[in-house]
Protein backbone atom coordinates (compact mmCIF):
# COMPACT_ATOMS: atom_id res chain seq x y z
CA UNK A 1 0.00 0.00 0.00
CA UNK A 2 1.45 3.29 -0.93
CA UNK A 3 1.36 6.09 1.49
CA UNK A 4 -0.40 9.61 0.83
CA UNK A 5 0.72 12.08 2.82
CA UNK A 6 -1.97 15.25 3.23
CA UNK A 7 -1.07 18.79 1.81
CA UNK A 8 0.02 21.30 4.83
CA UNK A 9 -2.39 23.84 5.56
CA UNK A 10 -1.80 27.23 4.71
CA UNK A 11 -3.25 30.49 5.71
CA UNK A 12 -6.62 31.31 4.42
CA UNK A 13 -7.19 27.45 4.46
CA UNK A 14 -10.89 26.15 5.18
CA UNK A 15 -11.43 23.42 8.41
CA UNK A 16 -14.57 21.09 8.57
CA UNK A 17 -15.68 20.40 11.95
CA UNK A 18 -17.42 16.94 12.58
CA UNK A 19 -18.81 14.81 15.60
CA UNK A 20 -18.30 11.41 14.61
CA UNK A 21 -18.87 10.23 18.16
CA UNK A 22 -20.27 12.45 20.54
CA UNK A 23 -22.50 15.49 20.11
CA UNK A 24 -21.54 19.37 19.56
CA UNK A 25 -24.48 19.89 22.21
CA UNK A 26 -22.24 18.73 24.94
CA UNK A 27 -19.72 21.62 24.37
CA UNK A 28 -20.29 24.66 26.32
CA UNK A 29 -19.85 27.63 24.60
CA UNK A 30 -16.94 29.45 26.48
CA UNK A 31 -14.74 26.29 24.66
CA UNK A 32 -16.65 26.61 21.55
CA UNK A 33 -15.82 30.65 21.53
CA UNK A 34 -12.03 29.88 22.35
CA UNK A 35 -11.38 27.14 19.80
CA UNK A 36 -13.12 29.05 17.01
CA UNK A 37 -10.51 32.04 18.29
CA UNK A 38 -7.59 30.35 18.06
CA UNK A 39 -8.24 28.94 14.80
CA UNK A 40 -9.06 31.93 13.39
CA UNK A 41 -5.76 33.37 15.07
CA UNK A 42 -3.69 30.83 12.44
CA UNK A 43 -5.54 32.14 9.92
CA UNK A 44 -7.98 29.41 9.41
CA UNK A 45 -11.79 29.29 8.43
CA UNK A 46 -13.84 27.64 10.85
CA UNK A 47 -16.95 25.81 8.75
CA UNK A 48 -19.26 22.97 10.33
CA UNK A 49 -20.60 19.59 9.16
CA UNK A 50 -24.48 20.33 8.28
CA UNK A 51 -25.67 17.77 10.81
CA UNK A 52 -23.29 18.71 13.72
CA UNK A 53 -24.14 22.31 13.47
CA UNK A 54 -27.62 21.10 14.27
CA UNK A 55 -26.55 19.69 17.57
CA UNK A 56 -28.23 16.29 16.98
CA UNK A 57 -28.23 14.03 19.90
CA UNK A 58 -29.45 10.72 20.62
CA UNK A 59 -29.60 8.74 23.72
CA UNK A 60 -25.84 7.64 23.33
CA UNK A 61 -25.01 11.64 23.61
CA UNK A 62 -24.35 11.05 20.01
CA UNK A 63 -26.23 10.76 16.53
CA UNK A 64 -27.52 8.38 13.64
CA UNK A 65 -24.70 6.69 11.88
CA UNK A 66 -25.94 8.26 8.55
CA UNK A 67 -25.27 11.64 9.63
CA UNK A 68 -22.36 11.21 11.31
CA UNK A 69 -21.41 9.48 7.84
CA UNK A 70 -22.98 11.93 5.96
CA UNK A 71 -20.56 14.77 7.57
CA UNK A 72 -17.50 12.87 7.31
CA UNK A 73 -18.07 12.01 3.71
CA UNK A 74 -18.99 15.62 2.77
CA UNK A 75 -15.86 17.29 4.03
CA UNK A 76 -13.82 14.90 2.25
CA UNK A 77 -15.56 15.43 -0.65
CA UNK A 78 -15.89 19.43 -0.34
CA UNK A 79 -12.71 20.74 -2.83
CA UNK A 80 -12.39 23.74 -0.61
CA UNK A 81 -11.88 22.27 3.31
CA UNK A 82 -8.33 21.11 4.02
CA UNK A 83 -8.52 19.59 6.69
CA UNK A 84 -10.96 18.04 8.95
CA UNK A 85 -10.88 18.46 13.08
CA UNK A 86 -13.16 16.09 14.88
CA UNK A 87 -15.29 17.76 17.95
CA UNK A 88 -15.03 15.76 20.97
CA UNK A 89 -13.98 11.45 21.45
CA UNK A 90 -16.96 9.40 23.06
CA UNK A 91 -17.67 5.68 22.05
CA UNK A 92 -18.65 4.92 19.02
CA UNK A 93 -17.00 6.01 15.84
CA UNK A 94 -16.20 2.44 15.04
CA UNK A 95 -20.28 1.74 14.40
CA UNK A 96 -19.43 3.93 11.08
CA UNK A 97 -16.76 2.30 9.63
CA UNK A 98 -18.16 -0.03 7.23
CA UNK A 99 -20.53 2.28 5.39
CA UNK A 100 -17.30 5.04 4.57
CA UNK A 101 -16.40 5.25 0.87
CA UNK A 102 -12.59 4.85 1.50
CA UNK A 103 -11.95 5.05 -2.19
CA UNK A 104 -13.31 8.67 -2.40
CA UNK A 105 -11.41 9.29 1.03
CA UNK A 106 -7.76 8.16 -0.76
CA UNK A 107 -9.04 10.25 -4.38
CA UNK A 108 -9.51 13.54 -1.66
CA UNK A 109 -6.54 13.45 0.96
CA UNK A 110 -6.14 15.84 3.62
CA UNK A 111 -5.95 16.35 7.37
CA UNK A 112 -7.77 14.18 9.48
CA UNK A 113 -7.32 15.28 13.09
CA UNK A 114 -8.60 13.96 16.49
CA UNK A 115 -7.97 11.39 20.07
CA UNK A 116 -9.60 9.25 21.77
CA UNK A 117 -12.56 7.26 20.12
CA UNK A 118 -11.48 8.93 16.77
CA UNK A 119 -8.51 6.52 16.98
CA UNK A 120 -10.85 3.87 15.54
CA UNK A 121 -11.19 6.61 12.42
CA UNK A 122 -7.34 7.51 11.97
CA UNK A 123 -6.70 3.76 11.94
CA UNK A 124 -9.21 2.59 9.87
CA UNK A 125 -8.79 5.44 7.39
CA UNK A 126 -5.08 4.53 7.07
CA UNK A 127 -5.20 0.98 7.08
CA UNK A 128 -8.33 1.01 3.85
CA UNK A 129 -6.19 4.34 2.13
CA UNK A 130 -2.57 5.07 3.32
CA UNK A 131 -3.52 8.65 4.04
CA UNK A 132 -1.49 9.70 7.30
CA UNK A 133 -4.32 10.74 9.71
CA UNK A 134 -3.30 12.85 12.87
CA UNK A 135 -3.45 12.16 16.73
CA UNK A 136 -3.93 15.44 17.98
CA UNK A 137 -6.20 18.03 19.29
CA UNK A 138 -10.22 17.81 18.68
CA UNK A 139 -11.84 21.42 18.43
CA UNK A 140 -12.55 21.27 21.86
CA UNK A 141 -9.23 20.88 22.92
CA UNK A 142 -7.93 24.42 22.15
CA UNK A 143 -11.04 25.40 23.94
CA UNK A 144 -9.11 24.88 26.71
CA UNK A 145 -8.32 28.86 27.75
CA UNK A 146 -5.40 28.13 30.04
CA UNK A 147 -2.61 26.19 29.32
CA UNK A 148 -2.67 24.90 25.54
CA UNK A 149 0.51 26.97 24.28
CA UNK A 150 2.64 23.57 24.55
CA UNK A 151 -0.64 21.46 22.30
CA UNK A 152 -0.78 24.38 19.78
CA UNK A 153 3.18 24.91 19.05
CA UNK A 154 3.08 20.83 18.15
CA UNK A 155 -0.07 20.86 16.31
CA UNK A 156 1.81 23.74 14.38
CA UNK A 157 5.07 22.07 13.86
CA UNK A 158 3.14 19.02 12.58
CA UNK A 159 0.27 21.19 10.24
CA UNK A 160 1.74 23.86 9.14
CA UNK A 161 5.40 23.62 8.70
CA UNK A 162 7.87 20.95 7.94
CA UNK A 163 5.95 17.83 9.48
CA UNK A 164 9.27 17.52 11.43
CA UNK A 165 9.81 17.47 15.15
CA UNK A 166 11.44 16.50 18.04
CA UNK A 167 9.34 16.48 21.25
CA UNK A 168 10.46 17.93 24.71
CA UNK A 169 8.22 17.48 27.46
CA UNK A 170 5.92 19.70 29.01
CA UNK A 171 6.85 21.72 31.35
CA UNK A 172 3.73 21.29 33.41
CA UNK A 173 0.50 19.65 32.85
CA UNK A 174 -3.08 18.99 34.07
CA UNK A 175 -5.85 16.38 34.32
CA UNK A 176 -8.90 18.59 36.01
CA UNK A 177 -11.88 19.55 34.54
CA UNK A 178 -11.00 22.56 32.52
CA UNK A 179 -14.01 21.97 30.45
CA UNK A 180 -16.47 22.95 33.56
CA UNK A 181 -14.82 25.61 35.24
CA UNK A 182 -12.06 27.47 32.79
CA UNK A 183 -10.47 29.24 35.75
CA UNK A 184 -10.17 26.30 38.45
CA UNK A 185 -7.20 24.66 37.35
CA UNK A 186 -4.62 22.64 39.41
CA UNK A 187 -0.93 22.25 37.01
CA UNK A 188 1.24 20.08 38.31
CA UNK A 189 5.25 20.35 37.25
CA UNK A 190 6.14 17.77 34.85
CA UNK A 191 8.56 15.00 36.06
CA UNK A 192 9.60 14.48 32.47
CA UNK A 193 9.21 10.98 30.59
CA UNK A 194 9.83 7.82 31.82
CA UNK A 195 12.55 5.86 30.34
CA UNK A 196 11.47 2.51 31.12
CA UNK A 197 13.95 0.94 28.80
CA UNK A 198 16.61 2.12 27.04
CA UNK A 199 17.93 2.00 23.10
CA UNK A 200 17.43 2.86 19.76
CA UNK A 201 14.30 2.47 16.82
CA UNK A 202 12.85 3.76 14.29
CA UNK A 203 10.03 2.70 11.97
CA UNK A 204 6.07 3.45 11.23
CA UNK A 205 4.29 4.91 14.01
CA UNK A 206 0.42 2.89 14.26
CA UNK A 207 -1.56 3.69 17.47
CA UNK A 208 -3.30 5.74 20.04
CA UNK A 209 -5.91 4.88 22.45
CA UNK A 210 -5.58 1.18 23.30
CA UNK A 211 -8.98 0.44 24.43
CA UNK A 212 -10.14 1.61 20.66
CA UNK A 213 -7.61 0.21 18.60
CA UNK A 214 -8.50 -3.38 20.29
CA UNK A 215 -11.87 -2.82 18.47
CA UNK A 216 -10.07 -3.11 15.62
CA UNK A 217 -8.83 -6.21 16.19
CA UNK A 218 -9.56 -9.48 13.35
CA UNK A 219 -11.20 -6.78 11.53
CA UNK A 220 -10.16 -5.42 7.81
CA UNK A 221 -9.83 -1.44 9.76
CA UNK A 222 -7.13 -2.68 11.90
CA UNK A 223 -3.51 -1.30 10.27
CA UNK A 224 -1.10 -4.38 9.96
CA UNK A 225 2.39 -3.75 12.26
CA UNK A 226 4.61 -3.64 9.16
CA UNK A 227 8.34 -4.47 9.82
CA UNK A 228 9.89 -1.79 11.78
CA UNK A 229 6.53 -0.26 13.56
CA UNK A 230 6.54 1.62 16.71
CA UNK A 231 3.34 1.68 18.53
CA UNK A 232 2.37 4.74 20.19
CA UNK A 233 -0.64 3.74 23.13
CA UNK A 234 -2.27 5.32 25.38
CA UNK A 235 -5.25 4.85 28.25
CA UNK A 236 -8.28 6.72 29.38
CA UNK A 237 -9.92 5.89 32.89
CA UNK A 238 -13.04 6.52 31.99
CA UNK A 239 -13.08 3.35 29.98
CA UNK A 240 -11.64 1.40 32.28
CA UNK A 241 -7.93 2.62 32.03
CA UNK A 242 -6.61 1.10 35.29
CA UNK A 243 -3.29 -1.00 35.55
CA UNK A 244 -5.39 -3.95 34.88
CA UNK A 245 -7.39 -3.03 32.16
CA UNK A 246 -3.71 -1.35 30.19
CA UNK A 247 -2.86 -5.20 30.86
CA UNK A 248 -4.73 -6.93 28.98
CA UNK A 249 -5.26 -4.09 26.04
CA UNK A 250 -1.70 -4.56 26.01
CA UNK A 251 -1.78 -8.12 26.30
CA UNK A 252 -3.91 -8.43 23.53
CA UNK A 253 -2.21 -6.18 21.17
CA UNK A 254 0.46 -8.75 22.06
CA UNK A 255 -1.40 -11.97 20.73
CA UNK A 256 -1.19 -10.46 17.46
CA UNK A 257 0.87 -12.62 15.06
CA UNK A 258 2.52 -9.18 13.43
CA UNK A 259 3.36 -8.07 16.89
CA UNK A 260 6.87 -9.22 16.55
CA UNK A 261 7.29 -6.36 14.02
CA UNK A 262 7.31 -3.89 16.38
CA UNK A 263 10.49 -2.09 17.32
CA UNK A 264 9.60 0.09 20.26
CA UNK A 265 6.77 1.41 22.51
CA UNK A 266 5.60 5.04 23.27
CA UNK A 267 2.76 5.16 26.07
CA UNK A 268 0.95 8.50 26.64
CA UNK A 269 0.80 10.05 30.26
CA UNK A 270 -1.90 8.49 32.25
CA UNK A 271 -5.03 10.44 34.46
CA UNK A 272 -4.29 10.29 37.87
CA UNK A 273 -7.36 8.43 38.63
CA UNK A 274 -6.02 5.28 36.60
CA UNK A 275 -3.01 5.11 39.80
CA UNK A 276 -0.62 3.73 37.27
CA UNK A 277 2.61 4.70 39.17
CA UNK A 278 5.95 4.12 37.28
CA UNK A 279 6.60 0.87 39.53
CA UNK A 280 3.20 -0.46 38.34
CA UNK A 281 4.21 0.40 34.56
CA UNK A 282 7.54 -1.25 34.96
CA UNK A 283 5.94 -4.20 36.77
CA UNK A 284 3.75 -4.91 33.38
CA UNK A 285 6.02 -3.97 30.96
CA UNK A 286 8.54 -6.79 32.36
CA UNK A 287 6.87 -9.54 29.80
CA UNK A 288 9.43 -11.91 27.39
CA UNK A 289 7.94 -9.87 23.99
CA UNK A 290 8.67 -6.55 25.42
CA UNK A 291 12.68 -7.40 26.80
CA UNK A 292 14.34 -5.88 24.14
CA UNK A 293 12.60 -3.23 22.96
CA UNK A 294 13.15 0.49 23.84
CA UNK A 295 10.07 1.96 25.81
CA UNK A 296 9.16 5.45 26.81
CA UNK A 297 6.43 6.45 29.01
CA UNK A 298 4.62 9.84 30.32
CA UNK A 299 4.89 11.13 27.26
CA UNK A 300 2.70 14.76 26.50
CA UNK A 301 -0.47 12.35 24.85
CA UNK A 302 -3.52 10.57 25.64
CA UNK A 303 -6.16 12.25 28.09
CA UNK A 304 -4.84 15.06 30.45
CA UNK A 305 -3.28 18.30 28.65
CA UNK A 306 -1.11 19.21 26.83
CA UNK A 307 -0.83 16.98 23.82
CA UNK A 308 1.31 16.21 20.91
CA UNK A 309 0.33 15.66 17.47
CA UNK A 310 1.94 12.75 15.55
CA UNK A 311 1.04 10.96 12.27
CA UNK A 312 -0.33 7.87 12.02
CA UNK A 313 1.26 6.51 9.64
CA UNK A 314 4.29 8.80 10.00
CA UNK A 315 7.74 7.68 11.03
CA UNK A 316 9.59 8.07 14.32
CA UNK A 317 12.94 7.63 15.05
CA UNK A 318 14.06 6.61 19.01
CA UNK A 319 17.51 7.22 20.69
CA UNK A 320 17.74 6.83 24.02
CA UNK A 321 15.53 9.37 25.64
CA UNK A 322 15.00 11.33 22.58
CA UNK A 323 11.73 11.25 20.67
CA UNK A 324 11.47 12.31 16.62
CA UNK A 325 8.56 12.58 14.66
CA UNK A 326 7.70 13.55 11.05
CA UNK A 327 5.83 12.20 8.02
Amino acid sequence: MQKIIPNKLQKGDEVRIIAPARSLKIIGQDSRDCAKSRFEKMGLKVTFGKHMATEEMDLMGSSSVQHRVEDLMDAFKDKNVKAIFTIIGGANSNQILPYLDYEVIKQNPKIFCGFSDITALLNAIYAKTGLVTFHGPHYSSLGCIHGAEYTLENLNKMLFEDQKNQIVPSKEWSDDLWFIDQEKREFIKNEGWWVIRQGQAEGKIIGGNIGTFDLLLGSPYRPSFEKDTILFIEDCYTSGGDAGAFDRHLQALMYQEDFKNVKALVIGRFQKASNVSREILEFILNKPKLQNMPIIANVDFGHTTPLITFPIGGHAKIDGDKIFIEM
